[in-house]
């Protein structure tokens, strides 16, 4: 009797293929199918759905949802069966009330077909009503299809042609799956050894840094939002210079505590077309060597997904695969004493196509992608690459070679530059390493001994030491072993990696390696140096001599070259001077006042809470790291959907305060905010609303991003508004999301008082935050009436006016305005993300808990009174 319900997008003519097309070799199949197999993805249909489920948890006992799965392969044909399956059911369905874009699909293309953005659910039958009431909150779209049954029947009427399309016992499908048997041969590979032969240092350096996977990818990590929730403690953004090579993603797990997660990531690909189990071992190896950046209690706490991908029936790949999930799943995993819960399999990596008569080809070699996840005791004691460097810090740099020496080349950066595999795969030899690394590092961060990690992978020693220096804006002085080819010890890829650490404290260091297993594979290979010079000294011989930015011009050539042919090509000519400027200081502070005092407590002492409005549309995603500081900062933040104030069920009658959240697209349209602004101007009762409350007295207001956006269209409802700009496309004509430099200047904004001169770090994330002026008149105005609240700066502190220090384009890099009385003040970039100081991808050493941007949400409650 319980009610079975589909939750988000319509059907659609999407992954209808199933084993047909996206099992298939691609291209051997029918347009159509191909077509049919492509998934279209709609995130903010996915985000509805999402604040529904969470809506519904967050009721607790009375959580309407009993039972909930996603919609994948496969689609309602596969989701909905299992739904009741699971639970010792069966289920009667009505075809026609599934929710359907393309009505002329045939009812088993409407029953089969993949659309994403849908999740099936049980409801109780007397959750229905809450249920339904939430979905039309968030205006998320949903259908009862039917209901649950005690006889193990599916049964699927179709009213349309008045019968049922499918009528069996579940138990038949779901019971006892047919078991595959392949019969597989193995090819063992032959191939030439790789040979080094006139290869000189300067042109293997080179080769190496253009190559794709070594390089700088920054024109992929600047385009997504990284600080979305608030309690993203470590992206790949590292240090003052934000140089993208961290090891290990951080998050924390509340706005209030240290406890948080990990993941990391591992693949060795080009290693299989030598040794598929080698690749294998290797890959779940990096995995782990990256995420013992992070500190984790132990290694067992690590959990692995695993995702397979091989050109099945391919000849030699299939046994390759069985080898690969053999020794990854029975031999390495045991060992290491880690479980894989979860994964998934891609078996049709292959593309064939004919040309002037003649079939053609190409075939992916096997691939292992592992993620790694653990849970992490202390955020704030998660390591980086970022050098640290000092006029009184003496520091060495400590390899920690898995490979023991061996630096097999095979499958390396190396090899591929110069047209070449090689045939001796890099390996794990032996488990008990790797676990005594990730132990060693344990104890390592525990004690606090270590001041930056990076693991060795793409491009062997060589890239890891410069990716470091590069982050931490140092020369390099390493020192190669005596014995040794440069090359192999340079550019092997093994296992392995570098600690930095105080020159007193290395006979402790290595100590705790000896204790690990590890002594005999630790070395000293070098130090960082207060110069733009990277050094390589082999013995007395001088091998290599060049010039940090020359190396880091190779290494972000890449990222240049395909940020100029997608975004502003001026934009990134700016954004690579701006790398390869050596005087550039890097990330800076100027604080004029002390972030630790909490000028709100005497408020807070007195028990009253002043309500604020935490305002949201359809595809909000930041409402609650603004709701967690507004509340750490006194006030009682309370959900308010736009649904809410336009159908009559909340009034900003009763609220002091009212933040406009960003992070969100509007029905998928340029101009978001603007979208919501007319929401509200074109509505009667909401315009009616919004003026009322902006021309009371008490009132105050916070727009950030989209919101920001948005409160820029109603000027003509706030009073001391009529200046503002509006905020259009980035002048990088791309999504921007960074950590940028802001000052704050004298103002009457109740937000920023007592904060004048502040030069702050602060999370940037959006696609339209340059500000337009009506004319030069109003940009005048707004400058002499003294309302500029914020300006993006660079790193020496001037306004900042090429990118990506001014990220989206604004004249005079304006990016946060107030009005005459400072009651409503706008911003762009996001301070509620950054109202802790583990909350910034870097900040000085010494700041403690809060964040100076925790001073304006208490600048706030302190004004209310």
């Amino acid at each position: 009797g319980d009610k079975l319900v589909v939750l988000g997008g319509p059907a659609m003519n999407i992954g209808l293929g199933g084993g047909a097309a996206s099992s298939m070799a691609s291209g051997s199949g029918n347009e159509d199918l191909d077509f049919a197999s492509v998934q279209r993805d709609n995130p903010e249909m996915e985000r509805r759905c999402q604040e529904v489920i969470d809506r519904c948890w967050a009721l607790g006992e009375n959580n309407p949802i009993l039972s909930i799965h996603d919609v994948g392969a496969g689609g309602l044909s596969n989701a909905l069966p299992e739904l009741v399956h699971g639970s010792d059911r069966g289920a009667r369905f009505e075809l026609r009330k599934i929710p359907n874009d393309e009505p002329g699909m045939s009812p088993v293309e409407i029953w089969c077909n993949e659309a994403q953005e849908r999740y099936v659910l049980a409801l109780s039958a007397q959750g229905l009503e809450s249920f339904v009431s939430l979905c039309q909150r968030e205006r998320c779209p949903f259908a009862v299809l039917g209901h649950a049954t005690d006889d193990g029947h599916l049964q699927v009427h179709d009213e349309h042609f008045g019968n049922n399309p499918i009528d069996l016992p579940l138990g038949l499908v779901l019971d006892k799956p047919p078991k595959m048997l392949r019969n597989v041969s193995s090819l063992a590979p032959v191939l030439p050894a790789f040979t080094g032969e006139g290869v000189t240092l300067a042109e293997a350096v080179r080769r190496v840094l253009l190559l794709p996977t070594v390089g700088d990818k920054t024109f992929l990590i600047s385009i997504g939002d990284r600080t979305v929730t608030g309690l993203v403690a470590r992206d790949q953004m590292v240090g003052p210079w934000q140089v993208p090579v961290a090891d290990v993603a951080v998050t924390a797990l509340s706005f209030d505590g240290y406890a948080g997660e990990a993941m990391a990531m591992g693949e060795r690909t080009p290693v299989a077309l030598i040794d598929a189990a080698a690749a294998a071992r290797m890959t779940v190896g990096e995995a782990i060597t990256n995420i013992a950046a992070a500190p984790i209690a132990r290694l067992g706490d690590i959990k692995l997904s695993a995702n397979w991908m091989a050109p099945a029936g391919h000849p030699g790949e299939d046994a390759r695969l069985y080898e690969a999930v053999r020794v990854v799943g029975t031999e390495l995993c045991p060992a290491l004493g880690i479980a894989i819960p979860v994964g998934k399999d891609s078996m049709s990596m292959r593309t064939v196509w004919q040309a002037q008569g003649q079939s053609k080809s190409v075939t992916a070699p096997l691939s292992l992608i592992i993620s790694a996840f653990a849970p992490v005791t202390d955020i704030r004691k998660t390591l980086t690459p970022a050098l640290h460097t000092g006029a009184k810090l003496e520091t060495r740099l400590l390899l920690i070679d898995l490979g023991a020496g061996q630096n097999r080349l095979g499958g390396s950066a190396l090899a591929q530059v110069f047209g070449q595999l090689g045939n001796q795969a890099p390996d794990l030899d032996d488990a008990n390493k790797l676990t005594g690394l990730f132990a060693a590092m344990q104890m390592l961060i525990r004690e606090e001994l270590v001041l930056a990690y990076h693991d060795r992978s793409d491009g062997g020693l060589f890239v890891t030491l410069v990716e470091m220096a590069f982050a931490g804006g140092t020369g390099l002085q390493i020192q190669l072993p005596q014995q040794g080819n440069a090359l192999q010890c340079l550019f092997a890829e093994e296992l392995g990696a570098v600690i930095q650490v105080h020159a007193g404290d290395l006979a402790r260091v290595q100590q705790v390696l000896e204790e690990h297993g590890l002594g005999e594979l630790a070395h000293v290979v070098g130090q960082p140096v207060a110069t733009d010079r990277i050094v390589i000294q082999q013995g007395d011989e001088a091998l290599f001599d060049d010039s940090r930015s020359a190396l880091r011009a190779l290494w972000s050539d890449t990222s240049l070259r395909l940020q100029s042919l997608r975004d502003d090509p001026q934009c990134a000519a700016e954004e690579h001077a701006q790398r390869l400027d050596v005087s550039d200081p890097g990330l800076n502070v100027v604080m004029p006042f002390d972030p630790a005092e909490d000028i709100a407590a005497p408020f807070i002492a007195k028990a009253a809470r002043p309500r604020i409005a935490i305002l949201r549309e359809q595809g909000v995603n930041g409402q609650i790291e603004m709701a967690a500081a507004f509340t750490r900062a006194g006030f009682e933040a309370v959900d308010v959907h736009m649904s809410d104030i336009l159908e009559g069920r909340r009034s900003l009658k009763s609220f002091k305060g009212l933040a406009a959240c960003g992070g969100f697209s509007y029905g998928d349209v340029l101009g978001a905010g603007e979208g919501w602004a007319k929401s509200i101007l074109f509505h009667e009762r909401a315009r009616a609303d919004f003026s009322a409350f902006f021309h009371r007295a008490d009132s105050f207001a916070l727009g950030v991003c989209n919101g920001c956006q948005m409160m820029s269209n109603l000027h003509e409802l706030i009073p001391g508004a009529t200046a503002w700009p509006r905020f259009v496309r980035n002048r990088s004509d791309r999504f921007e999301a960074r950590l940028s430099l802001v000052t704050l200047q004298d103002t009457p904004s109740v937000f920023f008082s007592g904060m004048s001169g502040a030069q702050l770090p602060i999370a940037v994330a959006h696609g339209e935050g340059r500000a337009e002026f009506r004319d030069p008149a109003h940009q005048a105005q707004l400058e002499q009436s003294g309302l500029v609240a914020a300006r993006f700066v660079n790193n020496r502190g001037e306004v900042a006016r090429t990118y990506p220090a001014n990220p989206n384009g604004s004249p005079d890099g304006i990016t946060a305005v107030t009005t005459t009385d400072g009651r409503v003040t706008i911003i762009m970039p996001h301070p509620e993300r950054v109202f802790r100081s583990v909350q910034l991808s870097w900040h000085p050493s010494g700041w403690g808990e809060d964040s100076p941007w925790m001073r304006m949400f208490r600048n706030a409650r302190a004004w209310v009174g």
